[in-house]
């Protein structure tokens, strides 16, 4: 019993903690796989066919040797350790993946090496390593049973002297139970029954697989010591000593290696060495990283690690289970500090292809076989999935996805590593060295290495590959370049045939240098390789994220009102850290900082203060920390320029260190104590091994046990008091499971138990978990937004960007698509929800169409928009806005079609009520959606619908913004005042509408288009209705309206202008309230006006109290009149309201140019709208004008400017003004020149118009404060202002001048609508 403890209690410490032995149980003989029966179930429902029927009776299609049999665990020793339960059906299931597989002597029976892990619900995981070989069949029971399958295969299958081909589905190769890999002679006939079994004739061989369970990825020491446990067996002469002294020795003898340390235990014939790397270093990976980037290429590598790094979907494909686990292992590695959140499944079994379906972020591994078709392989849910066809070299990418930060640099300094070591940096070739003697399933195996070597220098000869060569041919190259005998002797060797390679024999057999072997030197450069491409990655992300730290937000007291309100809070500054970061980053950050793994990274990093760092969270600051030293440039300034990777020659010297200087050896196998007799060589077989020995460990005579038990003590009485201190470790987890959102909980799969209620409850989880991301990700989209609009009503600070929106949004695109693909029963189309669209759209056309040909009517009249009289309403309809998307030609693929309506829906705040009726036609719902499907459960679709309607309160221009470059028809209507005989002209009226992104250009207006309508009080209106078509104008700002003053009516009194962009339903108002034409108002024959995004009509307005600001539109009558009028209408602003008036013009100009240049919106309506600076400089120059009306004609402050330059000219030729300054007569010439050029315009835009001119010239060309003294000097002011008017106080005109003065830092440039046809 003591025993037991001992052993049990060293556990953690321990290399292995299970020895594992699975195949064929002689005892119940031949079973069918479960699991294949199980998969056929969910694959004949996945496909809509009767799942009874097709998983009942056997498959006798197949011929039996290429059918899946169950697979048992044999034995396993220990029988159990603590803190890691065996669990029997997963390593059961990935040890042998495809069940049991039987071969005869014409078959290839190459060992197989691959490994696998398994997650357990606490995040940790555990690492099983596996050698799998063929052993003869002795029993009768099972050859007979064999033969006689066989013989109902023939029955069944006369004509079948070849294997039959797998049946039409297209999912039935990934649970084939013969991988066509493994037999490299399948291509040619295998025997002369071709596959077949004649049990007189043939020998039967059955798969059986040794397997090492161990708690850290040491994957090239369990290789090695199980490749050598298979040699001991099929070795002539039997090995050393019993094969238990080598499992007992393993399992209860050899420890871990202490952190920063190396180890070395022995084999059955050579020792092993393991190191682990140091605490300050980047955590054990021993997988072969330059294997995953010989087989990807660097290229497609960045691609894939970007993908992962924004946690989409990701499908491995491959014949091979160890190339599966090697890419999944290489990638999650180089994360480092961030980790995989989500679903991670290296090797996805058969029986597991449902989780396929799962609409959450994944990594998963399936294998291939031979000859399937990738277009054939149809998986539930593409639009976001990247695919990597490992064996091809190549990789599918989802749609539109920002780029790694210099990404071209980061390529070129990976690409010159493996230079270094000899990989070439494209993509495709076979791994140039096989570490042991099994070769990998799919790698080209070089059974002739001389040719290899006359290959590469006879390439080299005829520079055929510029000098880049492979590892092996480099060696080859360095050799002879080193020695002149042996270039003289390649000579000879091309005329003889001589093998390069035999020379390194002569050495002695299999010595590298230093005495090490091929083997370990083979260990050494990919460990070396491993380490400094891990480097390059980790260096990209302390650069990135150098001062992450500034920005995290530390708010709680304590960790338990942390975790209780962890989904309220943020925790990390987002828009600061953004706003810090060099432009070309933001793209990917903005996306990277939404991610699962930011967020945790980020809980970790908050929680550090009050629990143990998380040991990759340690390693990260340790690093930034050092950077910081060594960095004595100040961390703010940013810069895009790349850095490179400078730690890569000691990490590569840390690791070689190590694996020269042993600093532990385990203690050596030895004899145990054993029954004699039992377990005897038989060469060939792997004997039944004595259990009794191998389930108890050493007594603790040994002094790592007894060091280890007394750590173990040490450290039960630290976790005893930190328990104390800290919160209740369960509900500690149970918060952050609360906490951290869907992905944590079904990050691995149970592989255990595979009922049909556990897949159905399983789905359940993903429904529930769709909705919580829901409302999740809609909150944020409304908090964000609100934040912004809090600041344009002038609370606080904004705290979103466009590109922060553009990211939130696009994260909502790809949550719709994964809620439409949950429970597909057919997929078509990359798509889901488009494919869902379509659908709808076949039906309605085809209702439409039936409706057309029956003589009842269409239903109402559209009626009249109420809201803009004259604007006839448009009607909301998923049919309509499908077929904008339809006609937009820019977009080539149904993903890009389906974000587009995505984001045109919520442009038009219709998304939710777009879906809910798309989803209200039951029957096709229950046509594409299997029971268990998201959009089949009503509760929960009606909350996600609610949730989707809240996005309706804010204004989202996410259609208008992205797709800048299409063809939109706009709608303009010309509104006179309502008196019927102003709204009469007999001149030619003309447009040109402006946006942020463009103008139309001048549209001419037929007369004869002049529209009477009615209002709801049946009141005539007339007005002019003009539909055009232009390059999306984006945000509109402003209209210029004129006419050619024709005809007997010329004069023209205009209300308003609306304009309706006809895809998106955005009507916008431009007031006038002016006359056009000569002799009235100031003369103007066009006019400049700046528009207001209009409000929609208040039934359809949802949620109107907490909507987007209205952006300021041009004066309207009330204040833009004459100066006579505006003495006479009763409201004269005080001097105080005209100062505050500028201030807060010149204020907003200001925060416009602080605010990043992609969000700054438009600077005209700034300048000259209500509250524009144009206005308020009007109103100051309006204060005190003397508002005489010289014989019925009204005065303008135009006329002031006009009459003070005409007296400025004068006074210049009489010589009055050369006695001033030099400078003032300059700037006097200058306020004559910018005067001349605006009248001698060739534009007809009246008094007041050319004042707004004047101004907005003035202010960027910085002459503003240069011209108002000389307006004030002016002998002119005193005739046309009173003695109290502003103009005439020094102190306020010099105050003035100081507010106008801070415009000087600011670069204003004018919208052309403005200075069109202006010469300077």
């Amino acid at each position: 019993m003591s025993g037991t403890n001992a052993a049990s209690g060293a556990a953690p410490c321990r290399f292995a903690h299970y020895f594992v032995i699975c195949g064929i149980d002689t005892e119940t003989g031949l079973e069918p796989d479960e699991l294949a029966a199980l998969y056929q179930w969910l694959e004949a429902d996945r496909q809509g066919r009767d799942p009874d029927t097709a998983a009942a009776g056997e498959n006798f299609e197949q011929s039996p040797l290429k059918r899946t049999f169950k697979s048992k665990v044999l034995a396993h020793y220990p029988e159990n350790v603590e803190w890691n339960p065996f669990d029997q059906d997963a390593v059961n299931m990935l040890c042998m993946p495809k069940g049991l597989s039987f071969r005869t002597q014409a078959d290839s029976r190459e060992p197989q090496f691959h490994s696998f892990l398994i997650t357990r619900e606490d995040g940790s995981r555990t690492y099983g390593f596996v050698h799998t070989f063929y052993e003869e069949v002795t029993s009768p029971q099972i050859c007979s049973a064999m033969q006689t399958l066989y013989q109902m295969h023939q029955a069944e299958n006369p004509s079948s002297a070849t294997p039959s081909s797998s049946s039409s589905s297209s999912m039935d190769s990934l649970a084939s139970s013969l991988d066509e890999a493994d037999s490299p002679s399948s291509s040619s006939c295998r025997s002369a029954a071709c596959g077949g079994y004649d049990a007189s004739r043939d020998t039967l061989y059955v798969s059986k697989a040794l397997c090492l369970i161990t708690p850290m990825p040491f994957m090239h020491g369990c290789r090695r010591f199980l490749s050598q446990m298979h040699r001991a067996v099929t070795a002539a002469s039997p090995p050393p000593l019993p094969l238990e002294s080598y499992v007992h020795n393993i399992l209860y003898e050899v420890p871990l290696p202490p952190p920063g340390r190396s180890l070395k235990f022995h084999g059955v014939y050579e020792p092993i060495v393991c190191q682990r790397p140091g605490p300050g270093e980047l955590p054990l990976a021993d997988f072969p990283l330059g294997q995953t980037f010989t087989l990807l290429g660097v290229e497609n590598l960045v691609q894939l690690f970007n993908c992962t790094l924004l946690e989409m979907q990701i499908l491995l494909y491959s014949q091979d289970y160890q190339r599966l686990m090697t890419v999944a292992e290489g990638i999650t590695t180089l994360l480092f500090p961030f980790q995989w959140q989500h679903v991670y499944v290296p090797i996805l079994p058969a029986s597991l292809l449902h989780f396929l379906d799962a609409p959450v972020p994944y990594l998963m591994g399936l294998q291939s076989k031979e000859g399937t078709d990738r277009s054939k392989l149809e998986l539930p849910q593409e639009a976001n999935l990247c695919f990597v066809d490992i064996d091809n070299h190549c990789i599918e990418l989802p749609e539109d996805f920002p780029q790694f930060p210099n990404k071209p640099e980061f390529i070129q300094e990976l690409s010159e590593v493996l230079l270094r070591y000899g990989i070439s940096p494209v993509g495709g070739a076979p791994p140039t060295s096989v570490p042991t003697t099994t070769t990998t399933p799919g790698s080209v195996s070089t059974r002739h290495p001389g040719l290899k070597s006359q290959q590469a220098l006879r390439e080299l000869e005829d520079d055929g590959r510029n000098g880049n060569l492979g590892g092996e041919q480099l060696a080859v190259l360095e050799l002879l370049q080193g020695n002149a005998t042996l270039e003289r002797l390649q000579a000879l060797a091309k005329r003889t045939g001589v093998r390069v390679e035999a020379l390194r024999g002569v050495g002695g057999e299999g010595e590298g240098q230093g005495g090490r072997t091929a083997v370990e030197e083979e260990e050494l450069r990919n460990a070396k390789l491993n380490v400094q491409l891990r480097e390059v990655f980790a260096s990209r992300f302390t650069t990135m994220f150098a001062d992450y730290e500034a920005f995290v937000i530390q708010s709680a007291p304590d960790l338990e009102s942390w975790l209780t309100n962890r989904e309220q809070m943020h925790n990390f500054d987002k828009a600061s850290f953004l706003s810090d970061q060099p432009e070309p980053y933001l793209p990917f950050l903005s996306h990277f900082i939404e991610t699962q793994m930011f967020a945790t990274f980020i809980d970790n990093k908050i929680m550090s203060q009050w629990e143990e760092k998380e040991p990759l969270l340690r390693v990260f600051d340790g690093r930034i920390d050092k950077a910081r030293l060594y960095n004595v440039r100040a961390p703010s300034l940013r810069s895009s320029n790349y850095q490179r990777c400078t730690v890569l020659k000691e990490s590569a010297q840390a690791i070689e260190q190590r694996l020269m200087k042993i600093d532990h050896t385990a203690i050596h196998p030895h004899l145990l104590d054993m029954k004699i007799g039992q377990g005897k060589y038989e060469q060939g077989f792997f004997p039944k091994l004595q259990s009794d020995v191998l389930s108890v460990g050493p007594t603790n005579n040994n002094r790592w046990s007894s060091r280890t038990a007394t750590a173990q003590r040490r450290k039960d009485r630290h976790r005893q008091q930190t328990e104390h201190l800290t919160l209740d470790n369960d509900l500690k987890e149970k918060y952050m499971q609360e906490a951290r959102s869907l992905g944590k909980n079904l990050r691995q799969p149970k592989l255990s138990d595979l009922s049909p209620a556990v897949i159905a409850q399983t789905n359940w989880k993903f429904v529930e978990g769709l909705l919580k991301e829901c409302r999740m990700k809609t909150k944020r989209m409304l908090v964000e937004k609100m934040g912004r609009e809090a600041v344009e009503l002038g609370h606080g600070e904004a705290n979103i960007t466009g590109l922060e929106e553009n990211t939130l949004i696009a994260s909502l695109c790809d949550l719709l698509e994964r809620i439409w693909s949950h429970g597909l029963q057919v997929k078509q189309g990359k798509s889901a929800l488009w494919s869902h669209l379509l659908h709808y759209q076949a039906r309605e056309e085809k209702l439409e169409q039936q409706q057309a040909e029956s003589p009842v009517s269409n239903g109402p009249e559209r009626r009249k928009s109420e809201s803009s009289i004259g604007m006839p309403s448009l009607r909301a309809s998923v049919m309509q806005d499908m077929r904008h998307i339809q006609s937009m030609g820019e977009i080539k693929t149904d993903v890009g079609r389906a974000r587009a309506w995505i984001r045109l829906s919520l442009e038009k705040k219709l998304l939710s009520q777009h879906l809910k009726q798309l989803l209200t036609r039951q029957a096709l719902t229950k046509k594409l959606y299997k029971r268990y499907a998201f959009l089949r459960c009503e509760e929960e679709k009606e909350q996600f619908l609610f949730h989707l309607l809240s996005l309706n309160t804010v204004d989202y221009f996410c259609f208008t913004s992205v797709f800048t470059t299409i063809m939109i028809p706009y709608r303009a209507v010309i509104i006179p005042i309502k008196k019927l005989s102003n709204a009469m002209t007999t001149s030619n009226p003309w447009v040109c509408v402006s946006g942020e992104l463009g103008d139309s250009g001048v549209r001419q207006i037929t007369k004869n288009i002049l529209e009477m309508t009615f209002d709801s009080a049946f009141r005539p209106h007339t007005h002019i209705d003009a539909m055009f078509k232009c390059q999306n104008l984006g945000k509109l700002t402003t209209v210029q309206l004129g006419h050619d003053n024709s005809g007997l009516l010329a004069k023209w009194l205009v209300d308003c202008v609306m304009v309706r962009n006809e895809i998106t339903g955005h009507t916008y108002k431009f007031p006038c309230g002016r006359w056009l034409g000569k002799g009235v108002d100031d003369g103007s024959l066009e006019r400049v006006l700046i528009g207001e995004l209009a409000l929609p009509n208040a039934d359809e307005d949802f949620g109107r109290g907490c909507r987007t600001p209205d952006m300021q539109h041009s004066p309207g009558q009330t204040r833009r009149v004459s100066i006579t009028s505006m003495g006479g209408r009763g409201y004269k602003p005080t001097s105080a309201q005209i100062q505050e008036a500028i201030g807060e013009a010149v204020n907003s100009i200001c925060k416009h140019f602080h605010k990043p240049e992609k969000e700054r919106g438009s600077l005209t309506i700034l300048l000259c709208g209500e509250v524009g600076l144009v206005g308020a400089l009007e109103l100051f120059f309006h204060n005190g004008f003397k508002s005489a009306r010289l014989f019925q004609k009204t005065v303008f402050v135009w006329d002031f400017v006009e009459k003070a330059v005409a007296y400025m000219e004068s006074a210049d030729q009489m010589g009055d003004m050369q006695e001033t300054a030099e400078p003032l007569g300059l700037t006097c010439v200058s306020l004559c020149h910018y005067v001349s050029a605006i009248n001698s315009s060739p534009r007809n835009i009246g008094k007041d118009g050319k004042f707004q001119l004047l101004v907005c010239l003035g202010a960027r060309d910085r002459l503003l404060i240069q011209w108002l003294p000389l307006l004030v000097e002016c002998p002119v002011i005193q005739r046309m202002y009173e003695e109290s008017a502003l103009l005439r106080d020094r102190t306020t005109v010099n105050a003035l001048i100081a507010v106008l003065q801070t415009l000087h830092d600011f670069p204003i440039t004018l919208e052309a609508s403005l200075v069109k046809g202006i010469d300077l």
